[in-house]
Formats: structure tokens, C-alpha cells, sequence
């Protein structure tokens, strides 16, 4: 089932969902705080302000309008009874002249002017460094009463917008601290884990965030103490366990020396077992030790093919070299070396003279890949030969430490690539390798 469209946009990580929730609640906050204000302080006092402008225009007719020959308009004469010198009265051309028709009509405040006149009025407002009202009363519907308002204007940042602005700004960024200092830790503890995932163990992480988070970071801190112990006893175990292994073996062989020539067929089969159980035990040391001695530099696969296949070249068969251009990518060099050279010699151990070794490249990973003509490998057993001891090679005819193939996959795995097997459909083993660019 597919996720819905909205679904995609929501964030994932904890950092993201603990900002945008205190964002939301921050809007909501807002908004409710804004709305209670304007509902509750602004709308009021702007009340009042249109009923005292209309206890002002009501004063201009209560007595009438007397045009006498002083007065030739009823203009005039309204401005004549003006007493407060900021107010003043237009005709329609003149209010035109006046810019009425920059001014913005507000709705509320008409139908408050109109309740408060007794009539139909219009109240329009004309936003500058002084607010000034446009009034046109129900008892002139012909003229335009202007009315300033010193010290108010609404297009200025009003101080109750500004303290909203200001509360949302530091709550926003005191929610981003506090979620930031939350992931910190986190991320720490991933990088980590990866870490500890390539067989790497770092310092001992600080115990830092909430109490959760400590707890979890000083298991964490155990449990890597106790990996990479495990670690250095199993790698000082196999390390004695091979020399005690080899100085034995050592003393055979040289005792095998000493045989008399009729003992001839005696001495070459020691000698092979010796040799066999010496690969074998190189095999453990090689399993143990991971290829931790090397960092990883930028490097060319097709360099290391070419001087694999130069070095297999002295071997009884055919090498069959198929390259790509491939661009540079970071790996270590000896372990993919040793990769594809364990890989040749099981082509050639398994095959019947023949291997091709190519290179790929699909924009996004390097790859190789070894192929042989041998009899294969039963479908069943493909999936179980990367296990440590698993006697895949007895598939193939042959037995071993069973490790030969778990080294590669550790090595692989080591670089983040991938390692696969499949059988040919000419008959044989491919073996396929990809590794990512960085």
C-alpha cells in the first residue's frame, strides 16, 4: 500500500518532528493570542474611537446648517463650524482632489458609523504618517468629512505585533536549540554504531542529554568495551594458536627432510599436508585480522585486475581480461586485492583452465567480476557459502577451511559493497563484486 501524498512531506527524524511540533503549537499560540487581543483590546478601542468621530459629525448638524451670504455652500458653512482645525469638510471634487480615492473603505467601521449616525454612511481610512479618517454622513450624503488621528496609524508595527514577532522569533529559536542539543547525542551515538559495525571501536561516548539518552549511551559504551575485548581475546587466542600450530609443523617438515630417498612418496605427501594445514591456519589469521592494517585511499580497479592477472599469469590456463572504463573510487587496495586474488584461485581451483575477469561501471558503483567454466554450484548451497566454516566447497569437489569466501564477504562488507554468486548458464561460477564510489 502506497503512503498518501501529504504522508511524504511530513519529516522523520526526531529533530525535525520535535521542531515542527513547537512550531505548530507556536502558531497556534499565536494566533489564539492575536485573535484574544484584537477581540478583546483593539476591537474596542477602535469602537470607541469611530463613536467619539461620531459624537463629532453629529455636533456639525445638530443645530442645523445656516448658509447665509458668508457661507455660499453648505461646505463652507460645515467648515465654518468646525472648532478643531484638523477637521475639515470636501465636497465630492474636492475629496477627489484630496486623494479619497487612495483611501481604503473599511466595512466594520461603516456599519458602525451608520449605527451611530442613524443613516447609511461610508468610512474610508487613509494610511500615512497620520491616520486619517474619511467619513461620509447620512444627513450630506454629498460631502466627505476628514478627521485625522494624530499618533495613530495602523500600517506602522504596532507594538502588539512586534512583541508577537519578537516571542515567536526566540520561541522558535529556543525550540531549535533544545531540539539540536536532543539529536546531538543521537547522531553521536549513530556514527557510532557504524563505526562499531566495521569492526572500528572509538573512545567512550560523553554522557551527555536527557536521561534517557545517558542510559542509552552508557549501554552503548559497555557493550563496545565489551566487542572490542572480545576482539583483541580472539584475535591474541588465534595469534598463539598459530604459532603454536606452525612451530610443529615446522619441525615435521624439516624432519620430513631428512627422510631417505626410498621414503620419497612419504615426504611429498607430508610435505602437502603441511603446506595445507599453513594455508589454512594463514586463512584464520587473515578472517581474524580484517584487513584493519590499511585505510582506505582513492584507487583504480583496473589497476589492481591487471596486476592480479599478471601475477595468476604463470598459471596452467587461460585469462581472459574484459575492462571498463571506471573512474577512481576509495578503497583498500590490499583487501580488494585480496579479494579478487582468492577469488581467481578458486576459479582456477574449481574450473577447468579457463576464467575471464571483467570490470563494470554503472554510474553509481565500481564492479568486478570472476567467472570459470567449472561445474558450478548446486542453487540450494549459494546462499550458505559466505558463512564462516560452511563447507561449500565440497559442492565443487574439494574441501577446505571454509573461510575463503567468508573473508571476501567480510571485506565487502567492510566497504559497504556488495557480493553475490550465481551460476552461468555456459556452465560454471560468476562471482560479483560492486563497490560504491566513496
Amino acid at each position: 500500500m502506497k503512503p498518501k501524498f501529504w504522508w511524504r512531506f511530513v519529516p522523520r527524524s526526531a529533530f525535525s518532528q520535535t521542531v515542527m511540533l513547537i512550531g505548530c503549537l507556536l502558531l497556534i499560540n499565536q494566533l489564539v493570542s492575536y485573535v484574544t487581543v484584537a477581540v478583546y483590546v483593539l476591537k474596542p478601542s477602535y469602537q470607541q474611537i469611530n463613536q467619539l468621530i461620531a459624537r463629532q459629525v453629529k455636533l456639525l448638524f445638530v443645530d442645523g446648517i445656516d448658509i447665509g451670504r458668508e457661507h455660499l455652500t453648505i461646505v463652507d458653512a460645515l467648515n465654518a463650524k468646525v472648532h478643531d482645525d484638523g477637521m475639515k469638510i470636501y465636497n465630492q471634487q474636492q475629496a477627489h482632489e484630496a486623494g479619497i480615492e487612495q483611501a481604503t473603505y473599511y466595512g466594520f467601521w461603516s456599519s458602525q458609523m451608520s449605527e451611530y449616525l442613524g443613516g447609511d454612511a461610508e468610512v474610508r481610512v487613509t494610511h500615512g504618517s497620520v491616520l486619517q479618517i474619511w467619513i461620509r454622513p447620512p444627513q450630506a450624503p454629498s460631502i466627505w468629512i476628514k478627521v485625522p488621528l494624530i499618533g495613530q496609524n495602523v500600517s506602522d508595527l504596532s507594538p502588539l505585533t512586534l512583541y508577537l514577532m519578537v516571542i515567536g522569533a526566540l520561541s522558535v529559536a529556543g525550540g531549535w536549540w533544545f531540539a539540536r542539543q536532543q539529536n546531538r547525542p543521537l547522531r553521536r551515538l549513530q556514527k557510532a554504531a557504524i563505526a562499531v559495525s566495521r569492526g572500528e571501536f572509538p573512545e567512550p561516548l560523553p554522557l551527555n542529554g536527557s536521561s534517557e539518552i545517558v542510559e542509552v549511551t552508557n549501554a552503548f559504551n559497555q557493550m563496545a568495551h565489551s566487542m572490542k575485548q572480545l576482539e583483541q581475546d580472539r584475535a591474541l587466542l588465534m595469534a598463539g594458536i598459530s604459532h603454536d600450530l606452525r612451530t610443529p609443523l615446522t619441525r615435521i617438515r624439516l624432519a620430513s627432510e631428512m627422510m631417505v630417498e626410498e621414503d620419497q612418496y612419504l615426504k611429498d605427501g607430508i610435505v602437502n599436508d603441511i603446506e595445507d594445514m599453513d594455508a589454512i591456519i594463514s586463512q584464520f589469521i587473515a578472517y581474524i585480522r580484517q584487513d584493519q592494517e590499511t585505510s582506505r585511499e582513492l584507487g583504480q580497479i583496473n589497476k589492481l585486475i591487471q596486476d592480479v592477472a599478471q601475477a595468476e599469469a604463470n598459471r596452467a590456463g587461460e585469462i581472459e581480461v574484459v575492462l571498463t572504463d571506471c573512474p577512481e573510487a576509495q578503497f583498500q587496495a590490499i583487501a580488494i586485492k585480496r579479494v579478487l586474488s582468492n577469488l581467481v584461485e578458486n576459479a582456477f581451483r574449481y574450473g577447468s583452465g579457463w576464467i575471464r575477469i571483467s570490470s563494470q561501471f554503472d554510474g553509481k558503483r565500481i564492479g568486478f567480476s570472476v567467472e570459470d567454466n567449472g561445474p558450478g554450484i548446486d542453487e540450494s548451497q549459494i546462499t550458505k557459502l559466505f558463512q564462516p566454516f560452511t563447507q561449500g566447497d565440497i559442492a565443487r569437489g574439494s574441501v577446505g577451511s571454509g573461510l575463503g569466501l567468508a573473508i571476501i564477504k567480510r571485506i565487502i562488507d567492510r566497504h559497504q559493497g556488495q557480493v553475490t554468486l550465481s551460476n552461468r548458464a555456459e556452465g560454471g561460477l560468476r562471482a560479483q563484486v560492486w563497490l560504491p564510489l566513496e
